[in-house]
């Protein structure tokens, strides 16, 4: 057992970087939510560019418990990775870290290799997703499993959001069953409004909109992995369909350009509105009356978790682990991908039927209380800390 003089259990939480949502988003619960009475916690992130409004806050208010290190970045870079990979084993010699708990690819490859060279009892690796297939061609794929395994041998514990994640895992032989954890994605459900009415009206009219008109959704990385121009095709046969639709698309990526010019070809210039990258999403998402997820691929989606907490009727890719955080019919309804067919039909079918929106929104919002609280997933880190601390 390791002799810990210090009183309080030393954990780092490691991250590339702590932009957009999802994996910071989680990063900041663990940051946040720990005993502080029990826990000393230290973030330890790369080059952040965009953090959302609420993760803006955070840094700010966490600040003095933050180690930036600007050469840890999510791109694949081998002269700035090796740098990273130093500092890191550095400070975590120096800090004399009882945890290290590394989040996402590249911060979790990185960093469980230099925790193991500087000797830190315990090591955890959250990927809060997956590579293994889906995102790069046959040959990247196979690299990327052959990474993961080897940093596995680092490794005391992964946790997964999903039982897929937990699956693909032990499919892709990376770990034994025993050393994965399955712990779904949490949320503060104090940060969700259970009434948006008045919220939907203000965002309409920020964006010049009728108050009468239905604004469908898309929130997310603009590449290809997200399947946004299914959206747009599907957006297109809605509007032969339907009168006083706007569509929106929120975020930015290397496919903004072409994804623009699609929707001038298909006439939707005045009906398809481009935001852009907004640190406001989440309140953007709280102006939606439907959020459309076609992925081709997705660990989770946590945009998905967040519209079904303000009742907020989606449509997504029955792919990845979406399945098993939107209840198809009850909390959402859920559709092959790069179906345009199915995708259009289940929008419109709810569009079409107010009484089953209403319903599916209040399902959304009871299988979201009953399900993904961040009380419960913290309470599953803490136990999964202490057993790894005690072991040690």
């Amino acid at each position: 057992m390791v002799t810990n003089i210090n009183p309080k259990i030393k954990v780092a939480q490691v991250i590339t970087r702590m932009d957009w949502a999802g994996s910071a988003d989680l990063v900041k619960i663990f940051c946040q939510d720990l005993d502080k009475d029990k826990y000393e916690v230290k973030l330890i992130m790369g080059l952040t560019k965009n953090p959302s409004l609420k993760n803006s806050e955070f840094l700010k208010s966490f600040s003095d418990n933050i180690i930036n290190i600007t050469s840890l970045r999510r791109d694949i870079n081998l002269f700035w990775d090796i740098i990273a990979l130093f500092k890191l084993y550095n400070i975590f010699k120096k800090e004399k870290f009882d945890i290290v708990h590394a989040n996402t690819a590249k911060a979790g490859f990185l960093g469980r290799i230099a925790a193991y060279w500087a000797k830190v009892p315990a090591i955890i690796y959250m990927s809060h997703g997956h590579l293994f297939y889906g995102y790069f061609n046959s040959f990247m794929s196979k690299v990327m499993i052959c990474l993961e395994r080897f940093a596995a041998g680092f490794t005391d514990v992964i946790i997964a959001l999903t039982e897929l994640e937990k699956k693909d895992f032990l499919a892709f032989k990376i770990k034994p069953k025993k050393s994965i954890e399955v712990i779904p994605s949490g949320l503060r459900p104090e940060e969700f409004s259970t009434e948006n009415k008045e919220t939907k009206e203000a965002f309409k009219k920020l964006l010049a909109v009728s108050p009468d008109k239905i604004l469908i959704g898309f929130v997310g990385r603009l590449e290809p992995v997200k399947g946004c121009e299914y959206f747009i095709m599907a957006a297109a046969k809605i509007k032969g369909l339907c009168r006083g639709v706007n569509f929106l698309i929120v975020g930015e990526g290397s496919l903004r350009k072409s994804l623009e010019r699609m929707s001038k070809a298909l006439n939707l210039a005045d009906d398809v509105l481009f935001l852009g990258w907004r640190e406001d999403a989440l309140e953007i998402i709280s102006g939606l009356d439907i959020l459309v997820q076609p992925s081709l691929n997705e660990a989770v989606g946590r945009t998905l978790l967040e519209a079904q907490a303000q009742g907020i009727p989606v449509v997504a890719s029955s792919v990845g682990g979406i399945p098993e955080i939107v209840k198809d019919n009850i909390s959402g309804c859920l559709v092959p991908a790069k179906d345009v067919e199915a995708l259009s039909e289940a929008i419109y079918n709810l569009l079409d039927n107010a009484r089953a929106r209403e319903a599916i929104s209040q399902g959304a919002r009871q299988w979201i209380r009953d399900n993904f609280s961040s009380k419960k997933m913290m309470q599953r880190i803490n136990e999964i800390y202490d057993r790894l601390f005690l072991e040690s």
